[in-house]
């Protein structure tokens, strides 16, 4: 049980290494590491422990074992070597929680290692001590914004200083780089005090497959920031967020200062900060503005990384100016959560058209006396209502008296409701009431389960511990940010995409695309259709051609004559490639193409009713 989040393949690497003392069959050990993912920790402890009772029983001599057993009972005596070294390796496991992968990994590879193997005839074999390496795993965590923006400083506020900050330039780059995992974690404003909620941010959290594992209560103070020694009496301009401009408003009129909005708060202060060194960047700055008339609103942080001298702080109108920030990972922390710790569980759901619908579903939560700190209505997004609309007229096309029922149940205009409460998703009260409420609701998910008030557990507390730990007494490096991503060398490159089939459907997708490199092939002369949309058209004689050097090929042909097409094409030519059927929504295609292309093909199916 206690080592039930170590990975197999991380308990796997010390068994190899102590395999040949060990005596265990080669092949058994072999095929382990080959099936690792299938095989769980626990099966690799035991086999690890009963290999180091078989090499001791080996050493000392199966008879005396053998005859050592009590009487009467199922119970063993164990050689003696072999007890502190299982007693060992048990230990190291039992801290699996508390260490990184790569600890867990050392610990158990010294423990083993370092200690005196018996050998067949008595003999021993020292190993040398292994060095564990305590440099714990770095976290990459995501914000959208400049370096130095709010969403950064909130950051640091929570995780401390030693994460990896990644600045993102928009909200859905950051849920991307979660998903594709390339950061560990996201940090995602959700709603503000005086500006109320962030709805693009409500919509990604359906869009992405993500969990909330935390939040946090930012509170928002604005600082002016000035090239350094400059007069504030000078200042005739301040540039930043309109938002940020707004809650200023008061501070920057009894000083008589233009407000003038840019894109954003720590951007504001980058373009002063630009122009003071003659960068490109800094002619980005409104009309009119230079660094010796104008200032930025923006955050202290965002003054220190651009250079810039803080004249004041706290300029705001209003000082209950908060943000909530949500932290979003890959994996929830649910289980962490006990009875003694406050916590919150989000969720999102729709109801039916029906008179008293919100009264019932609330009920579910209060008549268990489940307490809710907030709920919120927002419009259900085009590909949510199309899913609900085909789940319906599947449900309802079954029960003739019921053909017209879901037409008349899914108007034009739905909504979604975002539910706050504050108890743990695996309390049982809730599980009823989730229950409940799932009998009452289309469509319900629990968006995390998570420690209120900025506290943190489960592997997120663990990871941010070992790393303080780590960098305890060492001498600050600065604020650690990761400029750049992989992925942002790959959406900036072209693809070569191939249209099979040059359709109504097959011209439409040619005009998305148009930032990538197109061709199209098709049964029919659409030459002149073609070059209307600057795509490259290959008769259908020419398929090889066609085919060499493609990273996708679309198939855009009738779900009839697909069959058909595929047994046309020169499927090797397809390795390698990413294979894109746009076919009603329907097992068949998939069938057919998982059937027909080779095993190194990629497939993608997908329904254009979806967008």
């Amino acid at each position: 049980r206690s080592i039930t989040s170590t990975s197999t393949l991380d308990l796997l690497t010390p068994i190899r290494a102590c395999r040949p003392p060990l005596h265990g069959p080669p092949l058994l050990f072999d095929m382990m590491m080959h099936f690792h993912r299938r095989l769980p920790s626990a099966i690799v402890l035991t086999v690890l422990v009963a290999s180091i009772i078989t090499t001791h029983v080996m050493s000392e001599g199966p008879s005396r074992y053998l005859t050592s057993r009590t009487k009467g009972s199922n119970s063993i005596l164990l050689p003696k070597g072999a007890l502190s070294e299982i007693r060992s390796v048990i230990e190291s496991s039992s801290t699996a929680q508390s260490q990184q992968p790569s600890s867990i990994l050392s610990s158990s590879s010294s423990s083993i290692i370092s200690s005196s193997t018996p050998l067949r005839g008595g003999a021993t074999q020292t190993s040398a001590p292994a060095t564990s390496s305590s440099v714990p795993k770095p976290i990459r965590v995501a914000f959208q914004g400049e370096a130095g923006a709010y969403s950064e400083k909130s950051l640091r506020e929570l995780l401390g200083p030693n994460v990896i900050a990644v600045p993102r330039p928009n909200f859905e780059s950051c849920y991307r780089a979660v998903a594709s995992k390339e950061c560990d974690y996201a940090l995602m404003p959700i709603e503000n005090s005086l500006g109320g909620s962030i709805h693009e941010n409500y919509d990604l959290m359906l869009r992405y497959d993500l969990t909330i594992v935390a939040e946090h209560d930012f509170r928002v103070r604005h600082c002016l920031l000035t090239k350094p020694g400059m007069d504030v009496t000078k200042i005739k301009y301040a540039i930043s967020h309109s938002q940020a401009l707004s809650q200023c408003d008061n501070y920057l009129r009894a000083r008589g200062i233009t407000p003038l909005a840019t894109y954003d708060t720590a951007g504001s202060a980058k373009m002063i900060s630009s122009a003071l060194k003659g960068d490109a960047f800094g002619r980005e700055m409104p009309e009119g503005c230079t660094p010796d008339n104008t200032a930025a609103i923006a955050s202290d942080l965002a003054g220190l990384t651009f250079g810039l001298e803080c004249k004041q702080e706290g300029i705001e109108d209003d000082d209950s100016n908060f943000t909530r920030f949500l932290l979003l990972g890959r994996k929830g922390v649910a289980q962490h959560l006990n009875k003694k710790t406050p916590c919150k569980t989000s969720l999102v759901f729709t109801l039916p058209n029906s008179a008293g619908a919100l009264y019932k579903s609330l009920a579910c939560f209060s008549l268990r006396d489940i307490d809710m700190s907030k709920i919120e209505s927002r419009p259900m997004s085009a590909a949510l209502l199309n899913y609900l609309r085909f789940k319906n007229a599947v449900t309802y096309s079954k029960q003739a008296t019921s053909s017209q029922k879901y037409g008349k149940d899914l108007p034009r205009f739905r909504y979604l409701f975002y539910l706050d409460i504050l108890s743990s998703e695996l309390d049982e009260g809730v599980q009823n009431a989730l229950h409940h409420l799932r009998e009452q609701s289309d469509y319900c998910r629990v968006l995390g389960s998570y420690p209120a008030k900025s506290r943190l557990v489960g592997p997120v507390a663990e990871a941010v511990e070992a790393l303080n730990v780590a960098n305890a007494g060492k001498p600050s490096t600065g604020d650690l940010r990761l400029k750049k991503l992989p992925s942002d060398e790959d959406e900036a490159r072209q693809l070569k995409i191939g249209l099979i089939g040059y359709g109504k459907f097959g011209n439409y997708l040619s005009q998305q695309l148009s930032q990538h490199n197109v061709r199209c092939i098709d049964t029919l002369d659409k030459s002149k259709e073609a070059e209307e949309n600057n795509v490259e058209y290959y008769p259908n004689f020419d398929m090889t051609n066609f085919l060499r050097g493609l990273d996708v090929v679309i198939i855009t042909v009738p779900m009839i004559e697909l069959e058909e097409t595929l047994e046309s094409l020169p499927v090797d030519k397809l390795r390698n490639k990413l294979v894109v059927e746009v076919c009603p929504l329907n097992v068949y295609p998939k069938t057919v193409l998982t059937r027909m292309l080779p095993s190194e093909a990629d497939i993608l199916c997908t329904n254009p009713m979806f967008s």
